[in-house]
């Protein structure tokens, strides 16, 4: 690693590579360093619905490769000649594209239809498939905070599937029932059940695969499927670094629905396989019952299983980001930059208030470097970006691309969004440091 200069310049100049994207999401490289984007599809604001996969030409001109896949579409990576896409429909699929788009489906019928998703795909040292699988809740009780996500607004949704056996407390959550049938006014609903199913203490649940809120891994052609580690609520990015190891970014539970959490950071994981990343239960190494998470809109949160002494202890973060700060895409900067070489560099997407927790400043919303030597957070100058939502190094002309989500703000009444407001940028490495 090259750390002989790691002082940020004040201002950062970026340049504009290609505009009039709605609600892109996922950004890499084929083996000429063409930019290849994938738009989420989500139908926000006009926007056509379902997903499609761009390349950007030298003068910033769109050519489609394909379209027509399930929203959101989460990601995509190259890998010998040919893109793997997260399609994070209802069911979530991975899915093989080759770039005169054709495409060959790898893995179906993924869980879906909930708070997450299907998310980032990455090919390992082993040239196996790595994919995240979000949580279909938020600690793992279906709530009315479902009809508040602009990408589900809807009741029932699907329940959690545990990657490891559970025994259930019996912990079970009144609210209204907008399903109401027959004048019953109130619904009853415990953890890793459906909308309006009450769990009993002592309830024993088997693992399963596919499972939620995991890291699950198959070969390329979509066989052998394994779980690779459980209880990481949402990691929205997955990559590997060059020294082989797996991490992701975790988004934090928030201060919402039946079971709501306060002041929970998200996390940078380092993913090993068998090991338990606490979710529902445990955040960052520390019980959800810890003070430290008292949520503002709702009671103390306790514990949904009872077999905490059967799973493998917590594993903590290798470090936390601000609360709120939605730590989404991020990737390795190459060891010989003269600037931060070795660094990683993440985007961060920025809060969701007042959704995710009561009104108050914004967080996020920029692009941060981490020192991968002590695990600190470095964050960039403000540049100007409305919802960064990835960041990849160019390999062949050497510089940064930013990929902006493009605006996108909660309100009390759900998703204020621009279609066509998304952006890919690009930096110079060399300008990071004075």
């Amino acid at each position: 690693m090259n750390n002989n200069n790691t002082t940020l310049k004040v201002t950062l100049e970026k340049e504009l590579v290609a505009d009039q994207l709605s609600f892109p999401t996922s950004i890499c490289f084929d083996d000429d360093g063409v930019p290849h984007i994938a738009i989420s599809g989500l139908p926000w604001d006009g926007a056509e619905k379902g997903g499609t996969v761009y390349a950007v030409d030298s003068e910033g001109k769109l050519k489609k490769i394909a379209e027509g896949f399930g929203y959101p579409v989460n990601g995509i990576c190259f890998n010998k000649g040919s893109f793997i896409v997260s399609d994070g429909g209802y069911p979530g699929k991975i899915i093989r594209l080759d770039p005169n788009g054709d495409r060959s489906i790898i893995l179906d019928n993924l869980p879906g239809l909930g708070n997450y998703h299907t998310n980032m795909v990455a090919v390992g040292p082993d040239e196996k498939i790595y994919f995240s699988q979000g949580a279909l809740t938020n600690t793992g009780v279906i709530g009315m905070d479902a009809y508040e996500l602009g990408w589900l607004g809807r009741l029932p949704h699907n329940c959690d599937v545990p990657g490891y056996d559970i025994v259930l407390s019996g912990e079970n959550f009144e609210t209204v029932n907008p399903l109401a049938q027959n004048g019953e006014l109130k619904a009853s609903t415990g953890a890793f059940s459906p909308f309006n199913t009450p769990s009993s203490s002592g309830q024993e649940l088997k693992a399963k695969l596919p499972c939620t809120a995991s890291i699950m891994s198959c070969n390329m052609d979509g066989s052998q499927l394994e779980l690779v580690a459980w209880g990481v609520r949402n990691a929205y990015g997955l990559g590997f670094l060059k020294d082989g190891r797996l991490l992701v970014t975790d988004q934090g539970s928030d201060d919402r629905g039946s079971r709501p959490v306060g002041n929970v950071p998200d996390l940078l994981l380092e993913i090993k396989p068998g090991y338990w990343y606490g979710w529902p239960d445990y955040i960052a190494g520390l019980p959800i019952t810890d003070p430290r998470y008292t949520p503002q809109r709702g009671p103390k949160p306790k514990f949904l299983l009872q077999n905490h002494k059967d799973l493998p202890v917590p594993e903590k973060p290798l470090m936390e980001f601000p609360v709120n700060a939605a730590a989404v895409k991020f990737d390795e900067l190459p060891a010989d930059l003269p600037h931060f070489g070795g660094y990683l560099i993440v985007a961060l997407f920025g809060d969701e208030k007042p959704m995710t927790a009561p009104p108050g400043k914004k967080v996020g919303r920029n692009l941060a470097l981490i020192d991968p030597k002590t695990w600190t957070l470095l964050p960039l100058p403000d540049l100007g970006l409305e919802r960064p939502i990835d960041v990849k190094y160019n390999p062949v002309d050497k510089k940064i691309y930013i990929l902006d989500f493009g605006y996108f703000e909660m309100t009390g009444v759900g998703v204020d969004s621009k279609s066509a407001s998304g952006k890919l940028w690009k930096i110079d490495p060399e300008e990071l440091g004075l």
